[in-house]
């Protein structure tokens, strides 16, 4: 069996949705931030699938500036989102809009 572009373009459909599910019903900081994550790598996965069935390159530099946003997101959100949760050890995302400077 070959794994065509279509695999991989059903897969990032599946994994964007899963993460768009998590991110509407789970109300906790850290698994909100980890479904964003989960969906800019679906959203990596079709740009790199589309890049090779194209065969251009544009895809693929997309990506790595993607991926470049998506360590700085990880840096500064992280340490937000687990400062908070130190302070807060229960603290919902319907809290964090509460805090104050």
């Amino acid at each position: 069996m070959e794994v065509t572009g279509t695999w991989y373009l059903v897969l990032s459909a599946l994994l964007f949705t899963i993460g768009g599910v998590g991110l509407l019903v789970r109300r906790n900081p850290l698994v909100m931030f980890m479904c964003v994550e989960l969906m800019l790598n679906a959203v990596n996965l079709t740009f790199v699938t589309f890049s090779r069935m194209l065969g251009d390159i544009g895809g693929q530099t997309v990506v790595f500036f993607v991926l470049v946003v998506a360590a700085v997101e990880v840096v500064v959100g992280l340490a937000i989102i687990v400062a908070i949760m130190r302070r807060r050890p229960g603290a919902t995302a319907d809290d964090i809009a509460l805090l104050k400077g």
